[in-house]
């Protein structure tokens, strides 16, 4: 099984999807990282999901996550995600993770 650092070294530059403990979900490009896992992301953006209307994208631009603050990294498929309509998309908010 591959480390965390390794795995992240295979992301820099790339653009990833992260889910926060308290249920963000941040997208951007990941720049770089740490060894406490903190990340940085450049041209990042909060999705913020609804039942009742389409996705909302709050620009965060250049974005520090710690990682005592990270559940969830995953790659995004730019090429899937620029068809996605955003604005068609519900879905309930996530729920804080429970440690």
């Amino acid at each position: 099984m591959a480390s965390v650092g390794a795995t992240l070294e295979s992301l820099v530059d790339q653009v990833i999807s992260v889910i926060t403990n308290d249920g963000r979900n941040i997208v951007g490009t990941l720049r770089g990282f740490d060894q406490a896992t903190n990340l940085i992301l450049d041209e990042s953006h909060e999705r913020v999901y609804s039942t009742k209307e389409g996705v909302q994208q709050l620009v965060l631009g250049l974005y520090i996550i710690r990682g005592d603050n990270i559940s969830v990294v995953g790659e995004v498929d730019e090429e899937l995600d620029a068809a996605l309509d955003m604005s068609k998309l519900r879905a309930q908010p996530l729920k804080p993770v429970i440690h």
